[in-house]
């Protein structure tokens, strides 16, 4: 079924709302959501609302926390999250970023305890419109298996890039391994069997089919090459942020631990002269205008097949399955939910510091 841009938007703002989440927190996860959807990533988008609501529900997501952070030396701020919204307590993060890079030249953020970022070009994206390069690591559960292993041992570790110019910016976004684990989430529940190659089963042999891999392990992209830089990643992360490694992050893919996975937002101050963004913007339309291998098909720089889906939906609307949108109207609770009757989660982890 077709859905809309808007009303999509406004149904995530509700059943948020409902559940304690201020307004401007409710519309930012909202906006991350359903711009996953417009680009054609449902994996990223809806799908994943009915465990953020469990969350909430059960009180091991903080809808009001934005996070708590400090200096740690001149460009690194470390931000313990507090089980906030990944997207709130990351944007809140970035206005720091933005102020202190238009001094340093460079500054990032090492993010520990928020929940899923969601689509990590959504970011990026925001800070190239601010005419800097922005960079975005995030870890995950142990998903994916090391190049010649059978068993996950890393996180998916997607990272993402944005960088101005005098057009649109470059964006790529991209996880270390073959698929994200919400892809497979995506095959599993419209019974599409996964390319072969995607994952291995519980018991470490190859499979096509998304339920077993749900279980198993994804593979890295590009083989060793992928491996490594998952691997570095993870290293990289954890290094900055203090966050758990892969084997024991909780949180993001299931409704109940607290998130304890990490994320690292880097914003560089382009400064390019007006010249220099110029010939970016030139070279990208030179690669575009190369040579295809399949007449049909013209060349794309990363992120064009994201912003063309982007103006189709949001003319036509996007699909999605009929049974997940039942599932969200089901979780609309029509009024606010009265206090809850238990101590959330992360308040009891805070007493325990």
């Amino acid at each position: 079924m077709q859905i809309s841009n808007w009303g999509s938007l406004a149904l995530v703002r509700s059943l948020l709302a409902q559940r304690g989440t201020p307004e401007r927190y409710a519309a930012l996860q909202a906006d991350v959501l359903v711009e996953a959807e417009l680009k054609g990533h449902p994996s990223h988008g809806l799908q994943r609302l009915p465990r953020l609501l469990a969350r909430m529900d059960l009180g091991l997501l903080n809808p009001s926390a934005s996070g708590q952070s400090h200096w740690r030396s001149d460009a690194v701020l470390v931000v313990e999250g507090e089980q906030g919204l990944g997207p709130v307590v990351a944007m809140q993060a970035l206005h720091q970023l933005h102020q202190r890079a238009a001094s340093t030249g460079i500054a990032l953020a090492a993010i520990r305890n928020s929940n899923h970022l969601g689509m990590l070009a959504w970011y990026v994206e925001h800070i190239a419109a601010r005419g800097c390069i922005g960079i975005v690591f995030s870890s995950s559960e142990a998903l994916v298996h090391p190049h010649g292993g059978t068993r996950a041992f890393l996180g998916t570790n997607p990272f993402a890039i944005a960088v101005p110019t005098a057009g649109r910016p470059l964006v790529l976004d991209a996880s270390t391994s073959m698929v994200s684990m919400g892809k497979i989430h995506h095959y599993a529940a419209s019974g599409r069997p996964l390319p072969e190659g995607w994952a291995r089963d519980r018991e470490g042999h190859p499979t096509t089919d998304a339920a077993r891999a749900m279980h198993g392990a994804i593979a890295p992209f590009g083989g060793a090459k992928g491996y490594g830089l998952g691997i570095a990643i993870e290293l990289l992360i954890a290094a900055l942020a203090g966050s758990a490694l892969a084997p024991n992050v909780r949180g993001t893919l299931d409704a109940d631990a607290l998130c304890n996975k990490g994320d690292v937002l880097v914003v560089i101050d382009a400064a390019s002269a007006p010249d220099v963004s110029q010939q970016l913007s030139a070279y990208l339309d030179t690669v575009r205008d190369s040579p295809s291998s399949e007449p049909d098909c013209p060349v794309r720089v990363p992120g064009d097949g994201a912003t063309q889906r982007r103006t189709h939906s949001l003319k036509s609307g996007f699909d999605i399955a009929p049974q997940l949108w039942a599932e969200l109207q089901a979780l609309d609770l029509q009024t606010p939910s009265s206090p809850s009757s238990f101590t959330p989660a992360y308040i009891l982890e805070g007493q325990k510091q």
